[in-house]
């Protein structure tokens, strides 16, 4: 699998594409702020088409070029229902003191948005991936999850994590939405759960794989997973 991804705007979100090696389909990951540009760049450079936009969760940086992506390419976007508000009202996710980013910027859905369940399993560009509902971030956050091999044949999990669960770290809790127990919760119960070789694509910041947080995020001290 080729994942490509880099950080876009002025918090640095991963956008992230994924296909097939050799592939000429993809399915992009939260595209957020300037994304758009280079992202057409990368895609138009490299002969792919997108066939999804897939969003983690509904907060303004990993969402603000989702609708002119998917329009532009005439494809659906996945987000989970209690973050949909906040595609074409992003400012309800913010809080006060971001709220001034916005001043004079109308953002409206993409023309398909299709809703995600826990448990769902999308399949686009030859990938499956499987959905699990992490709220806590937000209240519709999701990991997503697709299988994929190393040179030497080896098959791992791959998990988008978004703003759930960072290298070294976790996500804010303080912004609408959020809930710090219900955050841990989550984190305990659809991603302590996952091998330990499971690779972390995460929102922010570098990778990192589940057996490396498992040892070494301070936030994960004492939780253990069970579904």
């Amino acid at each position: 699998m080729l994942v490509t991804g880099f950080p876009a705007g002025m918090f640095q979100t991963n956008c992230y594409i994924l296909a097939q090696d050799n592939a000429k389909e993809c399915v992009v990951v939260d595209p957020g702020q300037d994304a758009a540009e280079p992202l057409i760049e990368f895609l138009t450079g490299s002969d792919m088409t997108p066939r999804a936009v897939l969003l983690t969760h509904g907060h303004l940086d990993h969402v603000w070029s989702a609708q002119s992506v998917a329009d532009r390419f005439s494809i659906p976007t996945y987000i989970h229902p209690d973050d949909r508000h906040m595609l074409s009202d992003p400012g309800v996710g913010l809080g006060s003191s971001l709220a001034p980013l916005l001043e004079g910027t109308t953002f409206t859905e993409p023309h398909e948005v299709i809703e995600l369940a826990d448990g769902d399993e999308i399949e686009h560009a030859g990938m499956r991936f499987v959905v699990d509902h992490t709220p806590g971030h937000t209240q519709g956050s999701v990991v997503l999850r697709t299988r994929t091999s190393n040179p030497d044949g080896v098959e791992f999990d791959v998990a988008l994590t978004g703003d759930t669960l960072f290298q070294g770290s976790i996500g804010r809790s303080d912004l609408p939405g959020g809930n710090h127990e219900q955050l841990l919760e989550s984190i305990a119960a659809k991603l302590l759960v996952l091998d330990d070789t499971t690779a972390i694509l995460p929102g922010h910041g570098g990778s990192s794989t589940i057996g490396q947080e498992r040892a070494s995020n301070p936030f994960l001290v004492g939780l253990t997973g069970s579904r």
